[in-house]
């Protein structure tokens, strides 16, 4: 059996080089950005010209293939798929000798192609929880935001999380706030970004994931990917793995309601479940969607949209809110009223800070306008995390987001109430190899306190 892994693991490693020396994909990627240019020519140069970072980041690539190539005769899969997560932490740390934006279009360009790792070892058993009716192999999920537009869904299923959240998307693209307008706070794990619900529009991530779940559709119907032992396993409509889909409201509209409808109208059929983003600072006046009535008015409609829809036996797709981290005890009390008269199958807690906490204060970047995530934004997220499953006397499932960058800090999340958490920020400094640590950590925290499965601790801290 090992031979025979090991084999497969090989044939695949000589793909890997093939395609990385052939294709040559992060000198394309700084060529196709630098031909965008005013007054570049349109005709690709037979030799192109690489910049010192593409070429280090290249050669790295190139290296980590060889070097694997070389390791795999003798390793069984999971073990060089843990190699092979190992071996980002080589090469994540060059992204940030780039420019954050570019470097952002980059990793999602990687999750696209299927340049980065696929995590082939089971989720042990102790992280699966079944929400809304959908299993889930574990319950670390990427927060809205890396994958905008639905451009890399399955290569980042496939990186192991147990779900990913796309958007936020807008009804009408649009380019959101002038650049620069992602800073990085290194020393401090953080990340300034006012980027405005930048979005390529529903119409174009709708097509996107319509061939996705077409495609999955074909697989099952030809009995490629399923058999009966499948039902039991965890997926959501695009195949391993949970998909949630973030709605925004553009810029200019006047109708905030309309936008949302539109989002529900043309995406919920391909999604485990729906997000609508009123907490973004960067979007003037959408917290104020935030308050008692206007909440109460946008859920009733955003509802009665999905409800009108035709839905098979699955039923409809959940709806979630995500809200700010910045609201008084009050507002807090006004949304989680909300949440209860309405049944709302989900809070998000919590967006980006237009705070800065201590010691982000003391950065000079601190002064950038625009919402703080990252470490910083931990004690604050988790606090109001903490309030809101004691308002909502724990009868709303939660997903805890801001600040998570170990498994120690996705437990403490789940112990304050959350029964799902996001990482964003922790994920663009930690790479891939992140997500395979952070499961390890949080299955020897549950053990160390004597839980039994990751549903055991949720609000264990208000018991």
């Amino acid at each position: 059996m090992a031979g025979r892994a090991a084999t497969s693991s090989a044939k695949w490693a000589r793909e890997f080089l093939f395609r990385r020396v052939s294709s040559n994909p992060l000198g394309g990627a700084i060529r196709n950005s630098s031909s965008s240019a005013p007054g570049a020519s349109s005709s690709t140069p037979k030799v192109p010209h690489f910049s010192k970072k593409g070429r280090i980041l290249t050669g790295a690539t190139i290296g980590l293939a060889i070097a694997g190539g070389a390791y795999v005769s003798t390793a069984d899969e999971a073990t060089f798929c843990g190699w092979l997560f190992s071996a980002t932490k080589v090469v994540n740390p060059l992204f940030a000798l780039l420019d954050a934006e570019f470097a952002h279009k980059l990793a999602v360009t990687a999750a696209a192609r299927g340049w980065v790792p696929r995590e082939k070892r089971p989720d042990p058993q102790i992280l699966g929880l079944q929400v809304w009716g959908r299993k889930f192999s574990n319950p670390i999920g990427l927060a809205a935001g890396f994958d905008k537009n639905a451009e890399a869904t399955e290569g980042l299923l496939g990186l192991g999380f147990g779900f990913v959240e796309v958007g936020s998307v807008t009804p009408v693209p649009q380019e959101g706030n002038p650049k620069p307008r992602i800073f990085r706070l290194r020393e401090d794990g953080a990340i300034i970004n006012r980027c405005g619900f930048n979005s390529e529009g529903i119409v174009v991530v709708a097509k996107r994931l319509g061939a996705q779940h077409g495609k999955r559709m074909l697989a099952e119907t030809s009995g490629t990917s399923s058999s009966p032992s499948d039902e039991g396993k965890p997926g959501g409509k695009s195949g391993p793995g949970i998909l949630g889909v973030n709605l925004g409201k553009n810029k200019t509209s006047e109708d905030a309601a309309a936008d949302y409808v539109q989002g529900v109208h043309n995406l919920s059929q391909y999604a485990d479940y729906l997000v609508i983003n009123v907490s973004s600072p960067n979007t003037a006046g959408l917290r104020m969607l935030q308050g008692r009535k206007q909440l109460k008015d946008l859920v009733k409609k955003v509802q009665a949209a999905r409800d009108e829809m035709q839905w098979g036996d699955d039923g409809p797709p959940p709806l979630l809110v995500k809200i700010a981290p910045d609201l008084s005890r009050g507002e807090l009390e006004d949304i989680a009223a909300v949440a209860l008269a309405l049944h709302l199958d989900g809070l998000i807690i919590s967006n980006t800070t237009v705070s800065r906490p201590d010691p982000v204060s003391n950065n000079p970047v601190s002064t950038e306008t625009g919402g703080l995530s990252g470490k910083p934004l931990f004690p604050l997220s988790t606090n109001m995390l903490r309030e809101m499953y004691t308002l909502t006397r724990g009868k709303i499932p939660l997903i805890g987001c801001g600040g998570v960058s170990s498994g120690e800090d996705a437990y403490k999340k789940i112990r304050a109430g959350a029964t799902l958490v996001q990482l964003y920020t922790g994920f663009a400094y930690g790479g891939p190899a992140l997500i395979p640590q952070i499961k390890e950590e949080l299955v020897s925290c549950l053990e160390r306190d004597g839980f039994k499965s990751i549903q055991e601790a949720i609000g264990a801290d208000h018991r």
